[in-house]
Parts: C-alpha cells; sequence; structure tokens
C-alpha cells in the first residue's frame, strides 16, 4: 500500500498541474478573447498581469492563514474558490470584469504553494523535501505544457468560455478529494514521529531573524519568476506573430520549454537530496540554483539572437529548464529557515516572485512598443538572472553535520 505520505505528494503535484493549466488558459485563449472582448495587445499585457497582482497581494495573508489553520482546511478552501472564479472569468463579458475576475483569481490561488509548503514541512523529513518540492513543480510545468494544445483544441471545438468550465470542475473534483482525504498531520507510521517533526517546528528562529535571511531569497525569486513568467505569459505569442506560425504550431512549439522545465524540476529535487546526504551538505541548495541560473540567462541571450522558430524555441527551453532549476532549491531553502513560519516566509518570498511576474507581463508589450524589438526585455531577464546567482553565493539554511532528537535535521545558521 503506498504510504499516506507519499499520497499527499501526489495530491500536490496534481494540484501543481491544475493549478498551472488554468493559469496558461488565458494565454492559450489570447488571440479568442481578444477579438471577442475587442482588447489590444497592451490591454491583454493587463490580463495576463492582473493575475499575478492579486496572487502578489493574497501571499502573506495567504500564508498566516495556513500557518494558523493548517494546509488541509485551507488548501481545500482555495482551491474551490478560485474554482469558482475560473467559472466567472469564462463568463466575462468587458475588459473590466475580466479584470476583476482574474485578479480575484490569483487572489484565492496564493494558498497553494504555501500551502504545499507547509504540507511538505509537516509531512515529510528534510532529506526528502527536495524531491518533493522538485515533484510540486514538475507538475505545474507539465499542468502547463499539456494545456497549451489540449486546451487550443477545447478552444477550437467548444470556445474558450466553455475551457473555462472544464478547468473549474477539475479545480472543484480535487479540492473535494483533499477534503475527504488528507488531513494537516500524518499517522504515525511515517518515517520520522510526529513529535520529531513537531521539534522541528517548534524549533524555528525569531521571525525578525528569519525575515532578514530571506532578503536575498526575495530578490532571487524575483528574477525566477520573471523568466519563467515568460513561459507562461508572452512565449506563445511571440513564437506566433514573431516566426509566423499557425496557433496549433505555437501551442505545440510552446509545450517544449514547459516540459524541460517539468524535467529540471526533477533534477534540481534529486540533486538537493543528494546533495545533502553528502560532503556537500551546506551546498545542497546553493549549487543547483546558481547552475540554474547560469543556464537561464544564456538561454535568453539566445533567444535574442534567434533568427528561427528552432533556435528561439532551444532557447526558451534552455531558459526555462535553468530558471525552474532554482525553484526547488528556494523553496526548500525557506522551510529550512521557517520551520513554524513556514506558511508566512514562503508567502513573503511567492510575493516578490508575483511581482517578477507582474513586471515581466508588462515588460514585454512596453519595451516592444517603445524599442520596436524584444532584444531589451530578454537581456534585462538575463541580468536579472545573473544578480540572483550573486544572491545564492551566502544564501546558507543548514551546516555540515547536525543532529537533533536523534534523527538528522538542518540546525538553522545564522
Amino acid at each position: 500500500m503506498i504510504p499516506k505520505s507519499i499520497g499527499v505528494v501526489i495530491a500536490l503535484v496534481l494540484l501543481s498541474m491544475i493549478t498551472y493549466a488554468d493559469r496558461t488558459a488565458i494565454s492559450t485563449a489570447k488571440d479568442a478573447v481578444a477579438e471577442e472582448l475587442m482588447l489590444s495587445d497592451r490591454a491583454m499585457g493587463f490580463v495576463f498581469s492582473v493575475f499575478a497582482l492579486g496572487y502578489a497581494f493574497a501571499q502573506i495573508p495567504a500564508g498566516i492563514l495556513v500557518d494558523k489553520y493548517g494546509p488541509h482546511l485551507i488548501l481545500g478552501g482555495a482551491v474551490g474558490i478560485w474554482s469558482l472564479l475560473t467559472l466567472l472569468a469564462g463568463a466575462a463579458w468587458s475588459f473590466a470584469s475580466l479584470l476583476t475576475f482574474l485578479f480575484l483569481f490569483g487572489v484565492g490561488e496564493a494558498a497553494v504553494f504555501p500551502g504545499s509548503a507547509r504540507a511538505i514541512c509537516n509531512w515529510l523529513a528534510p532529506g526528502q523535501r527536495g524531491r518533493a518540492n522538485g515533484a510540486l513543480f514538475a507538475g505545474s510545468r507539465v499542468g502547463a505544457a499539456l494545456s497549451y494544445p489540449l486546451l487550443a483544441w477545447m478552444i477550437t471545438i467548444w470556445s474558450w468560455r466553455n475551457a473555462f468550465v472544464i478547468l473549474a470542475i477539475v479545480g472543484l473534483l480535487w479540492a473535494a478529494v483533499w477534503m475527504l482525504c488528507f488531513g494537516d498531520f500524518p499517522a504515525k507510521d511515517r518515517s520520522f514521529s510526529v513529535e520529531q517533526a513537531r521539534l522541528e517546528r517548534e524549533t524555528a528562529p525569531p521571525i525578525d531573524l528569519t525575515l532578514l535571511r530571506l532578503v536575498p531569497a526575495m530578490v532571487q525569486y524575483f528574477a525566477s519568476n520573471f523568466t519563467n513568467f515568460i513561459g507562461l505569459s508572452w512565449m506563445l505569442p511571440f513564437l506566433k506573430g514573431q516566426y509566423h506560425l499557425s496557433s496549433a504550431d505555437a501551442a505545440l512549439d510552446s509545450m517544449i520549454p514547459l516540459l524541460f522545465g517539468a524535467t529540471s524540476q526533477g533534477v534540481s529535487g534529486w540533486v538537493v537530496d543528494r546533495m545533502f546526504s553528502s560532503a556537500l551538505r551546506k551546498w545542497s541548495r546553493r549549487i543547483p540554483a546558481m547552475i540554474g541560473f547560469m543556464l537561464s540567462a544564456a538561454g535568453l541571450i539566445v533567444v535574442m539572437h534567434a533568427h528561427s522558430a528552432v533556435v528561439a524555441v532551444f532557447g526558451f527551453a534552455l531558459a526555462v529548464f535553468g530558471a525552474d532549476m532554482t525553484i526547488c532549491p528556494s523553496w526548500v531553502f525557506c522551510v529550512d529557515i521557517a520551520g513554524k513560519h513556514t506558511g508566512r516566509i514562503t508567502g513573503a518570498m511567492n510575493t516578490f516572485g508575483s511581482i517578477g511576474a507582474f513586471v515581466s507581463a508588462n515588460a514585454f508589450p512596453f519595451l516592444n512598443k517603445r524599442l520596436g524589438n524584444s532584444s531589451a526585455y530578454f537581456l534585462l531577464a538575463a541580468v536579472l538572472d545573473i544578480v540572483a546567482l550573486i544572491c545564492w553565493i551566502r544564501m546558507t539554511s543548514v551546516q555540515s553535520e547536525e543532529h537533533r532528537s536523534g534523527i538528522k535535521l538542518e540546525e538553522m545558521t545564522l
């Protein structure tokens, strides 16, 4: 029988897939939505980014709620709410109504990853969290990648409004299963005891010291999300317009970088856990993230100079692969330093990431219109990646060896 802790991880991976399928829906439906509601590219930039604004606005409050009431109630309630808002977004009748529903949709989704991080903290040992977070975020990329061609087909057959209805139903089903089958804490048959897990949570450092250590994590996560949001918003329209692709070809080409991102998440999570158990334990969070930002910057430079769709897709794949390598270490770092404050600390980091996504979604049409090409946008993203790499040099969260209560646990370093 599958251990229930593995069942929790599987449920969270499925949630991640649903979450990102919903997020990319508006990008896939861009042309249909813009035509029906008579929206310009600049207006669609606001449509893409308003979700990120609502998401950023609610991150810390959502994290506080997760820490206070637990991931069981907050995740189930949040998924139910944003599924209903997906339904309402599919019924939008104007630019203002679409912005309103997508902003609230972002608010509703804000609890997903702080809640998932807290569930992982509650259910899994430190040496298992890298793989769990890798699987979680790999699911997000698989969900986004599969949604591009699937939603393009659904929109062609049924219209974009009906596609949003189907996405809402899937989310509501997940919320029902989560509420019925899982709780905040594991049973006693887990790999380390409930008492030991509580000890780890309750020995977290003071919240003010934790927030001080979080500053470089927030800066680098802004950069990571700036690049990642390219793949979730403007990549498909860019490929379609720049290289004169059909909607179907652009959707299929846009799958490739996101599938690379899914692979990257799994690789990064595995490397984090392997290094945690080796002599390079102190670098188990830093090395994967630093390599990731180097690859991301290189990929963006390739996109800048691409003269064909094939080369551009390769550059996007390299950039997304690299940027996604940084996500798992970022969230594991937060769990390392936060303990019982995991919800609010991951929420604070994710707030800056959401701001990065908001800026990214608006920077593309702005710079493209002002300068007549997209090179400045990709160069800006590459520079941010280099700044993020520098941030990781001193982002330590574990020491070489430590034991607490008879088992290995991370010791917070100040």
